[in-house]
């Protein structure tokens, strides 16, 4: 049973990556606005995993990644705002994936590796499911750029990263509004497999802490 003190900073450093998560995803159009926004932006979203991963977890090859692919991060986004090109979306995207990736490892180590059920878990649950949320925003991003037009939207208007993350959370929690339809064979595939992950991934938190919860009791 860890201490009190312990079991504090945990949650409050759980609960603290689950508003930065929040914050990023409600504050990403401040990347394409121009002037000082998009480097304080992507400093925050480069910033957010990196510090997290040291908080949850001990693993030195895994900080070092997380750190390695949130620098990654933030040079490639800078590239892409201040000066735009194919290029520079491809690296943000391929950066973006690696750097939820060690994200996705992260969380889910702390989630599922948990013997009681407590705050910070839940916490921890939680922005796991919005990291894979996001992360799958950037593989279909990249799907797009790889096959252009693989994403139709009924506006008409083009699909950017915003509509993207939007997108995402739809397909992640079984919404599907229609608004944006994935006509490619390799967008269709991705799609269906976050779809069906995101169903799995409820039913087997709810599952291991249902589980956790009988055990303790």
């Amino acid at each position: 049973m860890l201490s009190w003190p312990v079991a504090r900073n945990r949650i409050a450093a759980n609960a603290m990556l689950l508003a930065a998560i929040l914050i990023h995803n409600l504050t990403y159009p401040l990347s394409a606005t121009g002037g000082i926004w998009p480097a304080l932006f992507y400093a925050f979203y480069a910033s957010i995993f990196v510090v997290a991963t040291w908080a949850l977890v001990a693993d030195s090859l895994l900080r070092l990644c997380v750190a390695a692919s949130g620098a990654a991060v933030f040079v490639a986004g800078l590239a892409n705002s201040y000066a735009p090109s194919d290029s520079a979306a491809l690296a943000i995207y391929l950066t973006s994936i690696a750097y939820h990736l060690g994200a996705i490892v992260v969380l889910a180590r702390y989630t599922f590796g948990a013997r009681t059920v407590m705050t910070d878990v839940l916490l921890s649950a939680t922005s796991l499911y919005l990291v894979i949320g996001s992360g799958f925003a950037a593989l279909l991003s990249l799907v797009e750029w790889v096959a252009p037009g693989s994403f139709v939207a009924s506006s008409g208007a083009p699909i950017d990263w915003q509509q993207m993350i939007y997108f995402s959370y739809v397909t992640l929690t079984t919404l599907g509004y229609g608004d944006i339809t994935p006509v490619g064979f390799y967008a269709q595939s991705f799609v269906t497999f976050e779809a069906i992950g995101g169903t799995l991934y409820t039913v087997i938190l709810l599952s291991r802490l249902v589980g956790l919860h009988a055990s303790r009791a």
